[in-house]
């Protein structure tokens, strides 16, 4: 079934699809039952809010928890609102709690005292604690209803236990293992049940830790470090090796792609949006993208200023090469500051190694910067510029490249260093900064190679 026509046959006739009215409404509604959650979730965004609490409210109870758990947390909060308090209290107990405790973050204290009341006691506990750390630590984002077991369990034992609360609690690849006090002693994996004998201790065979993730830590920083490790979850604890939860491969795939998500908003100059696109406002997208462009545009009328200060000096044919110039200065810059960003996320490029990466970069640099010089010289040689002009186009390049390259390695790091993203360094505040400097160099040099 191609589940996109179907769809849209839904939309086109959603009257009779609602009402179940009719052979052809009876079937599309009988067909959208199979159809999987996360596609009723995409589903969702393109409906109205009136379509959407019609569905929501039509669904069959397994059915619409499975569907509330795929929906953003923007149409979360609206279904919730159009549900009564026990349809409530069924989705909101059916969600993870380390989802849940996202979602009340939004709420406001009344909001959220009226829905911790629907929780049961456990999960109630789970959100308040979860609630304390930064949403960006990985004690915002843990799993902590977890199995824990213990060193002097069997395997037979072990066993018994996880099928007596599952699905209770979470089950992961890796099972941890704590001690009398609470604290973090190690691990085993799921198969090990299979493979160990029954009366076997898991003491005995568990193993080391590669990774601790300390609950306040980064977000992205843990991301980064179990895709080192290669792992699919990671234990949390805090600084006494207390036990407090996990970090699981879902987690690790959503804050990795939120994350690039983030990134990809913050190079285009943009803060990121809180909810999806269709999902946000116009006047809240006319806000997160204007102020930028109305800053870019007022720092960007500098350049004017420059070239209006040296007009007596350029001739029309060195005027006629400033896009040229300013083009090849912000590629350079982004180019750099691209590489950087991508080994600052990936960990290969760090404080440590930074000496050595601006050394290797500025070398390349150099040869980049001395190619794009020779080809200037050529182009405005043979397009009929004089020695001169075509002196003070190929020197303007050439330092062009190399200042662009420098400022596109070390912006980053800067940024970094001052708590802001490095990904604002990229696109267009650094390609406006290289707009400027690039005319104040060429000409400088313009005003000094021409009339000394």
């Amino acid at each position: 079934m191609d589940i996109q026509k179907f769809l849209a046959e839904i939309r086109e006739h959603f009257d009779e699809f609602i009402k179940n009215s009719g052979p052809l409404g009876q079937s599309l509604w009988a067909t959208f039952l199979s159809v999987h959650p996360a596609d009723m979730a995409d589903f969702f965004t393109t409906l109205d809010r009136d379509q959407i609490k019609q569905i929501i409210r039509r669904l069959p109870k397994e059915l619409r928890i499975e569907v509330f758990g795929e929906l953003s947390d923007h149409l979360k909060l609206f279904c919730l609102s159009v549900l009564n308090e026990s349809e409530q209290a069924e989705v909101l107990d059916a969600l993870p709690v380390d989802n849940l405790t996202d979602l009340f973050d939004l709420f406001e204290d009344e909001e959220l005292k009226h829905y911790l009341r629907l929780l049961n006691k456990r999960v109630r506990q789970d959100v308040l604690s979860l609630l304390q750390f930064d949403p960006e630590s990985a004690g915002g984002i843990m799993d902590s209803d977890v199995i824990e077991l213990h060193a002097d369990y069997t395997v037979e034992k072990t066993i018994s236990l996880l099928q007596r609360i599952r699905p209770k609690r979470e089950m992961h690849q890796q099972l941890y293992v704590v001690n009398s006090e609470h604290q973090l002693v190690g691990h085993i994996n799921l198969e090990d049940l299979v493979l160990q004998g029954p009366k076997e201790r898991i003491g005995s065979f568990m193993a080391k830790n590669e990774l601790l993730v300390r609950v306040e830590e980064d977000r992205e920083k843990v991301a980064r470090d179990m895709m080192h490790y290669g792992l699919m979850t990671a234990p949390v604890v805090d600084d006494q090796n207390h036990f407090l939860g996990v970090i699981p491969s879902e987690t690790l795939i959503d804050v990795i792609s939120e994350e690039a998500r983030e990134d990809v908003t913050r190079m285009a100059a943009m803060a990121p949006l809180k909810y999806p696109y269709f999902e946000t406002s116009i006047v809240r997208l006319f806000w997160e993208r204007g102020y930028i462009l109305v800053a870019l545009l007022i720092l960007e009328s500098f350049s004017s200023s420059i070239l209006q200060a040296y007009e007596a000096t350029l001739t029309a044919l060195l005027i006629s090469l400033v896009p040229m110039l300013i083009s090849v200065g912000g590629n350079t810059s982004s180019q750099s500051s691209a590489m950087v960003i991508q080994g600052m996320v990936s960990g290969e490029i760090h404080v440590s190694n930074f000496s050595r990466f601006l050394k290797k970069e500025l070398l390349v640099t150099l040869f980049l910067a001395l190619a794009l010089g020779m080809t200037a010289f050529a182009r405005v040689y043979l397009t009929g510029g004089n020695l001169l002009e075509t002196i003070v186009a190929s020197i303007a390049l050439t330092v062009i490249v190399l200042i662009s390259s420098v400022l596109g390695s070390c912006m980053p790091f800067l940024l970094k260093r001052l708590n802001l993203d490095p990904a604002f360094s990229a696109g267009p505040f650094l390609a406006t900064i290289m707009d400027i400097v690039g005319i104040l160099i060429f000409c400088y040099l313009s005003k000094l190679i021409l009339f000394g």
